[in-house]
């Protein structure tokens, strides 16, 4: 048993029950939806089981772990291929959903989506900062309100994560933060697909666009839009979510060094002037750089994005007649990308400990939904 081997290894268990919580979420949808004949969509039905898994079985194994492992952690065996699950899998599924949008789809979405997105981010970026200081600092520290507006406003966990090391917030902070984008992300996901169809009256657009800028993290987005396509049969508004959020997520390239340098302009305000000293002697943090800035938050998957969607306009353009060209497409943008994003969507319940929603306090959650809403 080599020990380069067992990295590899250990990702297949986190993956098989992220995919079989999936499988079996879709199966019950079914069965539902037979029995009720209400469409039920097999997204926040994996969702809600991998919760249940994550915070009623698991636990007991982590507990009986030789290692004697946190029962409030995941078992050290799942957590890699869980890991892989959320990020690598979800963002192959968010790739394989430009299988179904050319340049010319994605441009015109763009160019709707762009004034609503920035107008949605800039009410976040003001509003939370105002309302962290609003109900002080005793509860709302400067560090966590920062935290909240990039979470809230640009993509959750991800902008929660790239802001935390530049403004030095501490563990407790990251913590506070990423429980309103659990808990306000999550209820979002569940509940907005059906609030939207009702107050957009259905109109594709409309519900994709509200769905890609008023949920935090791209999973939920995600997930939730893939939710209204199963329950109302209508991937237009999935793929206007899509690339809403994306485009949403290129705010990371901009918001980031904005918060960073309005932090440390606080901080240079409310010091003191050997502090103020110790500062300047002390170098900024390279967010501050716009284009290290977006070369380093800007991921991967965007440009894979794009790509995907340009090999489909220029198969749209010489393959068109070709049944084998319509069956890959068809099959890449509507069934990898469903059953990916199902695998991943199972790896966010199965990573939801309810844990982390215990002895935060009231104030950062009426911040964070507040500012939730505003978005």
């Amino acid at each position: 048993k080599s020990p380069a081997s067992s990295p590899k290894s250990s990702i297949v268990p986190g993956v098989a029950l992220s995919a079989g919580t999936a499988a079996a979420g879709f199966s019950t949808a079914g069965l539902l939806t037979d029995a009720l004949t209400v469409p039920i969509s097999g997204i926040p039905v994996s969702i809600l089981l991998g919760m249940s898994i994550r915070n009623f079985v698991l636990p007991s194994l982590a507990a009986s772990e030789t290692d004697k492992s946190s029962s409030s952690k995941l078992p050290n065996y799942l957590q890699p291929g869980i890991t892989l699950s959320t990020k690598t899998i979800l963002q192959t599924g968010i790739v394989c959903v430009a299988a179904k949008l050319s340049v010319l789809q994605v441009m015109t979405t763009t160019a709707t989506c762009l004034p609503v997105v920035v107008a949605s981010v800039g009410a976040g970026m003001l509003y939370i900062p105002w309302a962290s200081s609003l109900v002080g600092s005793s509860a709302v520290s400067p560090q966590l309100g920062y935290l909240l507006t990039a979470g809230t406003s640009i993509c959750g966990v991800t902008a929660i994560t790239a802001l935390a090391p530049a403004i030095q917030a501490s563990n407790r902070d990251i913590a506070v933060a990423v429980a309103n984008t659990v808990a306000f992300g999550t209820m979002g996901m569940l509940c907005y697909p059906y609030l939207f169809h009702y107050l957009c009256q259905a109109h594709s657009e409309q519900v994709g666009l509200c769905l890609g800028v008023a949920i935090h993290d791209t999973s939920q987005v995600l997930g939730a839009a893939l939710s209204y396509k199963e329950t109302f049969e209508d991937p237009t508004a999935f793929q206007v979510a899509a690339v809403t959020k994306l485009m949403r997520n290129l705010g990371l390239a901009f918001c980031i060094p904005f918060l960073t340098y309005s932090h440390a302009m606080t901080v240079a305000v409310t010091s003191s002037e050997n502090e103020k000293n110790e500062n300047n002697n002390c170098p900024r943090p390279t967010t501050i750089m716009g284009l290290n800035t977006f070369s380093k938050y800007v991921p991967p998957f965007l440009l894979a994005f794009l790509g995907v969607s340009a090999l489909r306009s220029g198969g749209d353009v010489f393959l068109a007649d070709m049944e084998l060209y319509k069956h890959a497409v068809d099959f890449v943008g509507n069934d990898v990308s469903k059953y990916c994003l199902g695998t991943a969507m199972a790896g966010v319940g199965l990573s939801t400990s309810a844990s982390a929603l215990k002895g935060v306090g009231w104030k950062p959650f009426l911040v964070g939904g507040s500012g939730a809403l505003v978005v």
